[in-house]
């Protein structure tokens, strides 16, 4: 049952639309943790299908791509479909309390405007591939009902004089006007350190361009800026942004839980946790591999559970994929 005081803030929010929502996803996320999924998934529809966030009127058309708002001659984001929240992830405890922080603050918005108070709207995610970076971006578009944009660098690093720190800034006003997560993956190939006097002096520019506009960002949503090489980034860029989140590899607790969740609906035969000692060391992102290449070796084989054979067999060939990514690394 939700707690007493998140109903008397549901009452309280009625006719306020965004207050209702976030109070109303408050009762969600605690019927989801108390393991009444189904429950959960059908209050979040029916709450998705009549309350709307704030920023989302008839009037205003559907956001698609940037292209169409900014530059019809160029794209330089693209749409991701958004599908996985808070109850889909697996986090370090200090990672994961950081997420919740995030989403809390802008569902509590206007409490804190009311005292002045300053709202988060720069966050950098640092770590290794697989851990976790992108997924979460993808969850605090969920959590807080706003589209997820990410930029395609490619297209944004030009190899004409000038035209990356023109592309940035009219990617960055794009975010300043819409209620929107733009995710910046790849971070450390526009932000690369200045020291570097391998790099051109063009790359400098972009990157005193990059700092000025991320200090200055204060839009309606979140710039969420995304690299797997921290070590990279020039030293300046830290300080511009609100908030750092690091993800780290799984150690055994998220690993059991992580292998809990993955076959929360295709029972196992083997001992799942001595198995999980051999997963020490991989992703979240090479679990999550082993884990569905095992049962689709059970499915093909018309079975209705995974054998420790299946899963060994499937752990095998992600060694042997990680053994091949190392030799092409070298």
């Amino acid at each position: 049952m939700a707690k007493a005081d998140h109903i008397k803030k549901l009452v309280a929010s009625y006719g306020r639309s965004q207050d209702f929502r976030a109070a109303a996803l408050r009762i969600i996320d605690e019927a989801a943790h108390q393991g009444k999924k189904p429950f959960a998934d059908s209050l979040r529809k029916i709450l998705d299908a009549n309350v709307s966030p704030d920023y989302q009127v008839a009037s205003q058309p559907r956001l698609t791509s940037l292209a169409s708002q900014v530059d019809p001659s160029t794209t330089l984001v693209d749409e991701i479909n958004v599908s996985r929240g808070l109850r889909d992830i697996v986090l370090s405890p200090d990672t994961q309390a950081l997420i919740e922080g995030i989403i809390e603050e802008r569902r509590r918005s206007e409490e804190l405007r009311r005292h002045r108070l300053p709202l988060s709207t720069r966050i950098l995610f640092a770590g290794p591939p697989g851990c976790g970076k992108t997924l979460c971006a993808e969850v605090l578009a969920r959590e807080l009902s706003l589209p997820l944009f990410s930029a395609r660098i490619d297209v944004i690093v030009s190899s004409f004089l000038g035209e990356t720190a023109s592309n940035l800034r009219r990617l960055f006003d794009f975010a300043s006007r819409r209620p929107c997560i733009l995710f910046l993956d790849e971070f450390d190939a526009l932000a690369r350190t200045r020291a570097d006097t391998t790099e051109h002096n063009e790359l400098r520019r972009v990157v005193n361009s990059l700092l000025h506009m991320v200090e200055r960002f204060r839009g309606p949503g979140l710039v969420v800026a995304a690299t797997n090489l921290p070590q990279f980034l020039d030293e300046a860029i830290w300080r511009r942004f609100d908030d750092v989140v690091s993800f780290d590899p799984p150690e055994e607790r998220e690993i059991a839980l992580l292998l809990s969740r993955q076959f929360a609906n295709f029972p196992v035969h083997f001992d799942v946790e001595s198995m999980s000692q051999k997963l020490k060391g991989m992703s979240y992102a090479d679990i999550e591999r082993v884990c569905f290449d095992a049962i689709k070796k059970a499915v093909l084989k018309r079975r209705k559970s995974v054998s420790e054979t299946e899963f060994a067999s499937a752990l095998r060939k992600e060694m042997r994929r990680k053994g091949l990514t190392s030799l092409v690394k070298m």
